[in-house]
């Protein structure tokens, strides 16, 4: 990803150094989103009742509430709530390219990252889920967060724009935050080999609005967040139509792949509150899966940006 050249915006401080804050922002974020949710509750075995549903023809005869049935011309299944312990695997990108902010926004992409990954090991940990870092162990208890944060500061590579290659255990899920921007096929390659073990995958792409709108003019010097190359344009904003139009499409392809493989896909900008897509996905892992509605980033007065385009 080519990014506007000088790189003093990224204003980028050591991950070490802006955990405990962000911890603190994390925090914040789960406790507010605590008061949206209801909890994560899904059918399988176990002794608590959850609820009565209708009989499919899929559901064994055993199952059926006969004392229920009788009361209805329906035949109803009595379901029980899953006991069993799940684990939840994080991914965060914290390459070059997610150390980008521009002057749209006042939050790294790589914090709001960490962010929305303390703030999900923070909520999932109060429902008794294991949660783990892709690449570590899963972690359980009052210091999960804690534990994915120091996790996150001390093992994870910073050269690796796709989460590494891991054996997660079957039925699992794993949450991959990242801005995605890498070549389609290298990141599919990658997605289908975590999906072929049985696990449920989350894409969530996180991207300054400047990525989405390309608000520059004039003569602007484009620099790679990832290696030495510049691109000098003369007249920036005859770029942004091509750019948004290349951008949707990788979009869209990204998109597709996540329905090819029964996996959910999200986009954040760093201008949204953290609480909406924290929200979207936990509900999603409740079960209790929302219309999470494209947003584009908010107009900027003033700004030459137009607005994003929904996928």
């Amino acid at each position: 990803m080519l990014q506007p050249f000088p790189a003093e915006e990224n204003e980028a401080h050591g991950l070490a150094e802006r955990m405990p804050a962000l911890l603190v922002e994390a925090q914040r974020v789960a406790h507010t989103v605590t008061h949206g949710t209801h909890g994560r509750r899904r059918a399988g075995p176990g002794e608590t009742f959850w609820q009565f549903r209708h009989y499919d023809q899929n559901d064994s005869l055993s199952g059926i509430d006969w004392r229920r049935s009788g009361s209805s011309d329906h035949l109803f299944v009595r379901e029980r709530e899953w006991e069993a312990a799940h684990t939840v695997w994080l991914w965060v990108d914290l390459s070059p390219s997610m150390q980008f902010r521009s002057t749209l926004s006042k939050t790294l992409k790589e914090s709001r990252a960490v962010v929305l990954a303390l703030a999900l090991s923070e909520l999932l940990a109060r429902g008794g889920e294991r949660v783990g870092v892709m690449g570590g162990y899963p972690y359980t208890g009052r210091n999960t967060t804690h534990r994915v944060a120091e996790y996150l500061v001390r093992d994870v590579r910073r050269d690796l724009s796709l989460p590494p290659p891991a054996r997660l255990s079957r039925f699992s899920e794993c949450l991959l935050f990242s801005d995605f921007l890498e070549p389609l096929e290298e990141t599919s390659a990658r997605m289908e080999a975590i999906a072929s073990q049985g696990v449920r995958g989350h894409l969530v792409q996180i991207l300054d609005p400047a990525e989405e709108t390309l608000p520059y003019a004039g003569r602007t010097e484009f620099a790679s967040s990832e290696g030495r190359i510049r691109v000098i344009a003369g007249r920036a904003e005859t770029l942004r139509e091509r750019y948004q139009e290349r951008l949707n499409s990788h979009r869209k392809a990204l998109n597709e792949l996540a329905r090819r493989l029964h996996w959910s896909f999200l986009v954040h900008h760093t201008d949204r509150p953290a609480e909406e897509v924290v929200l979207a996905i936990h509900n999603r892992l409740a079960g209790l899966e929302t219309d999470y509605r494209y947003r584009a980033p908010r107009p900027i007065e003033g700004s030459e940006a137009e607005p994003g385009q929904r996928s």
